[in-house]
């Protein structure tokens, strides 16, 4: 089963999908996450901050089923977004099976719904920052975005690193609901990943032994990336998970 595995053009593509899909997941998620939670911090009318949090949180608790309606209507010849191209001269697109677009739809679509449920960590955090710090950064003259650089930033290093870390362990996992519900056989070249992959060739070709070949595969290799993170990330900033 695993000679079979690596001798298939069709894994290293699925490997491929899953890899472009997982970091750019990552990474955006990421940083649209501790950007957010850096302009919460900023915002001093508490009403106003705490309607934006529940806004923003909210996209988090939608099921990908309701999603994948919203993207397929949203998204389709006659949608809204093809419309919008129309009306600035352009020509409407079938956005949900084409490759060029597809990869974007997703993570786009991923960055929006988990990045305000993501920020949490990140303002608890800042709120554990020690006041005085940015009491005697003022007294030494430094502004709201110097305070932000030398004394917010470096205060959720530690966090960011530890969330880093965890992501990684995960970053082969691209969870397969949210594949499966919005990709189709036009779509396979760019959009077909390795949990969909084994969907596919274990639930309905009930190929068992294959796809638990690929599953264990697939696990090992989050466990490798765990603990090379790991142990990079203690050598570099001395923050770990262990």
């Amino acid at each position: 089963n695993f000679e079979r595995l690596f001798k298939l053009p069709t894994f290293w593509r699925v490997l491929r999908n899953t890899l472009v899909i997982s970091v750019g997941k990552l990474v955006l998620v990421m940083v649209a996450s501790v950007v957010f939670a850096l302009l919460l911090n900023e915002c001093r009318h508490i009403k106003y901050k705490r309607i934006i949090q529940t806004t923003v949180y909210l996209p988090h608790f939608l099921s990908w089923v309701i999603l994948a309606v919203m993207f397929s209507n949203i998204f389709s010849f006659t949608g809204i977004v093809s419309q919008i191209v129309q009306l600035f001269g352009g020509e409407a697109t079938m956005f949900m099976i084409s490759n060029d677009w597809f990869r974007k739809i997703l993570i786009g679509g991923e960055v929006w719904k988990e990045f305000g449920y993501g920020a949490i960590v990140y303002v608890a955090a800042i709120t554990s920052i020690d006041p005085t710090l940015y009491e005697a950064a003022g007294i030494d003259g430094a502004g709201r975005w110097k305070q932000l650089i030398h004394v917010t930033l470096p205060g959720i290093a530690p966090t960011i690193v530890i969330m880093l870390i965890m992501r990684m362990g995960q970053l082969l996992g691209t969870g397969y609901e949210k594949t499966i519900l919005l990709y189709n056989e036009a779509t396979y070249e760019t959009a077909d990943v390795i949990a969909s992959y084994i969907y596919r060739v274990g639930i309905l070709e009930r190929n068992w032994s294959y796809s638990t070949a690929i599953g264990l595969f697939n696990s090992v290799i989050n466990l490798a990336l765990l603990i090379v993170t790991n142990k990079i990330s203690k050598r570099v900033s001395e923050t770990s998970l262990w």
